[in-house]
Parts: C-alpha cells; structure tokens; sequence
C-alpha cells in the first residue's frame, strides 16, 4: 500500500477513538433510562472519560515510547472495540463505566503515535499535510460521531450504538495489521531525555497558546445548538443540518491549514487568533439573521477546524526532539482547554444570556495571541523582526 494511504488509514481509527469518547454524548438520555440513573452521573461517563486522559496522556505515552509505533496502534484500537463490545452488554453502570474510564488511559497514546507515525510516513515537508489528513478524522469524529450514534441508539438499540464503534474500531486495527509496515522506534529516547523538553520555557509558553486557542474553539462551539436555536432562532432539523455543513467545512480546513502551515507555522500562528476572533464578531453581530448566519457557519466551520492541527503543530514544534510526548503534551492541555472554555463558555451563557457566549471565545483569543507574541519577542527576536519587515515590505 502507498505510504499516502497510512495518513487515511490511521484518521479513521481517529475517528473511531472521538466517536467513542464523544458519541455516547447522543445516548445519555437512552442511558439514563437503561441504567435508571441521573443526568449527572451519566454524564460521568464523558467527564471523567477526559479526565483520565487529561492527568495520565504524558504519562502513558512515555510508558510506551519504546514500543513499535504499527503495534501500539493496532493494540489501542483493539482495546477501545473490546471496551464498546463489553459497553454495549454492560449489566449495569458500574460496569459500564469501568468499560468507558480503561480505554480512556490509551486515547492519548494513539493520538500520539498517530501524529507521529503520519509524520514520519511522508517526506519532510509534506508532513503537516499528512498530520492533517489525520485530523480530519478528529474533525468527522467530532461533528458526525454524535448525530451517527444518536441515530443508531433511536432507530435501533442502545447496544447499537456501542457495537457501531466496536465495529469501527475493529475494522481499522486489522486494516493496521494488513496494510501498515512495521514502524520500530529506530533509536528510544530515555524518559529523562524526554521530560527534558519540561525545562524549555518557550515550550510552555506553546502550551498556553494551545490551551487557550483550543479554550477559545469550545468556549463557543459547546453551545453551538444553544446560539442557533435561541439568537438565531433556528428549528432542531435545521441545527442538524447546520452541524453537518460546520463539520464538512472543516474538513476543508484541516486541509488548507495544512497547506498554510508547510508554508510559514509562524506566520499562520500568528494570524489564526485574528481570523477566528473576526468570524466571532460576525457571529456576533450577524447571527440573528439566519441567511448570513448559514454563510458565517461554512467560514466558522474552515476556521474552526484549523485551529486544532494549528495549535498541535505550534505546540509540537518547539518539542521536536521528543514528538510523541510532545503529542501528548497537546492532547493533555488539549482536553484541559476543552473543559476551560466549555466552563467559560457556560459562565458567560448563564450570567449573561446566550448571545454574550462568544466575549468568552474572544477573551481566550486575546490571551493566546498575547503568547504567540511574548514567544516570538522573547525567543526569537530576530524572526520577529523579518516578520514586521516583510509584512510593512508586502502592505507597502
């Protein structure tokens, strides 16, 4: 098989990895009845699900740094169809949470070495556009997993819906087995070589650019159903619809992020927190109107997207003697900007009305171009002033 094949290959067990994280989203009414529980603890099943993977994602990647990359991805996927198979006959909650909370300490060590692997399958400079290739499974995940297994769950059975991702998750680890080569890690670094990166402060200073752009992503797209139905005030068939045009949106994004960031990761850094906190003011300002708000929801759904390879990439760049536990990093902080922008986004809805939600974005926006700007003057000076030349140059 074409090593172009491997980037496609490794995105669908993405995808199969989100769906089960986030697609019991659409079952937890289902779930509710079932078990017989609260809202509240059935919502465990998500909250803690990104909690493991928010405290243990580095830890568990350094565990498995060693071990062949081919392997470690078809192991993972086969953990996660076991923990949907056993999910879907749990006999009660508690089995089925302790099947949810295992497969969660292995999310973040294939999101990892998939990162890595489609990297390192491509030359060199095509290697953003491999990394993706394989967001764009995160992004399918994200936007159609929930819709996909809510539909099984009402047309068919709740078990359905937890046996579609066991079926997904299966398929692509023996598509791994069959058509992947072998990837040994050619030269294991010690753990300390890799803890190692800790130390670099422009490092962190990545990492908070990351947090915040993925804090202010979710601050506004965790109420993306909540905006259109009550500002724009658009009916559920109609939301639906409007999800799916987001998400393939973003997979146009992801696509031409790719492409931009091969170019210049600085530049596209740079300008990234301007471009979405432009579509936030039109979402602002224009989102009572639906026509203009059904435009501003293609625009929102490229940007959207694109933040997630923009801040990985950011973030890995200034780690690149360590990706895979600077893939973790990512996804770690990743998760923790998730969970502080959703908090945010819903202080904000609930203090201020629906409509206000996306001052919580614009905040975390400022914040993460006030990094990206303290990063580039403090640690790369001289960088910072070709970028002002040329862009004074080019306006000129």
């Amino acid at each position: 098989m074409k090593k172009s094949y491997i980037s496609s290959i490794i995105a669908i067990g993405i995808f199969g990895i989100i769906n089960t994280e986030l697609g019991v989203v659409g079952t937890l009414p289902q779930i509710t009845q079932h078990f017989r529980i609260s809202v509240s603890q059935a919502g465990l099943l998500v909250s803690l699900f990104a909690l493991v993977i928010a405290i243990f994602g580095p830890f568990m990647t350094l565990l498995f740094s060693g071990v062949n990359r081919k392997n470690i991805l078809a192991g993972v996927l086969a953990i996660f169809a076991i923990s949907n198979l056993g999910s879907a006959f749990a006999p009660n909650y508690t089995v089925l949470l302790l099947f949810r909370i295992l497969p969660a300490f292995l999310h973040p060590v294939y999101f990892s070495v998939a990162f890595t692997a489609a990297a390192s399958s491509v030359p060199k400079d095509q290697s953003t556009k491999a990394v993706a290739k394989v967001f764009t499974g995160v992004t399918v995940g994200m936007v159609l997993g929930i819709p996909i297994t809510s539909f099984i769950g009402n047309q068919f059975s709740l078990e359905s819906s937890f046996l579609f991702s066991a079926v997904i998750n299966a398929i692509t680890c023996m598509s791994i087995l069959s058509w992947i080569p072998s990837m040994p890690v050619k030269e294991k670094m010690s753990y300390g070589k890799q803890l190692k990166v800790l130390v670099k402060p422009q490092l962190w200073l990545n990492i908070a650019t990351a947090c915040l752009i993925m804090a202010a992503l979710f601050a506004v797209y965790s109420y993306f159903a909540e905006y259109l139905g009550k500002v724009t005030n658009m009916k559920g068939t109609t939301i639906s619809v409007m999800l799916i045009l987001f998400g393939a949106s973003g997979v146009y994004g992801n696509i031409q992020a790719g492409k931009l960031l091969s170019k210049s990761i600085v530049k596209t850094t740079i300008f990234y927190p301007l471009v979405l906190g432009m579509i936030y003011l039109l979402i602002f300002y224009a989102g009572t109107y639906t026509i203009p708000m059904i435009v501003i929801i293609i625009a929102w759904g490229v940007v959207f997207t694109s933040g997630l390879i923009i801040s990985q990439t950011w973030l890995t760049s200034e780690a690149s003697e360590a990706p895979e536990f600077a893939n973790s990093l990512f996804v770690s902080f990743g998760n923790l900007g998730v969970s502080l922008g959703t908090t945010s986004g819903g202080w904000f809805l609930s203090q201020m009305g629906t409509h206000q939600i996306i001052w919580s974005g614009v905040l975390f926006l400022m914040l993460a171009f006030i990094c990206i700007g303290l990063k580039i003057r403090l640690f790369d000076p001289k960088r910072d002033k070709i970028l002002l030349v040329k862009n004074i140059t080019s306006n000129e």
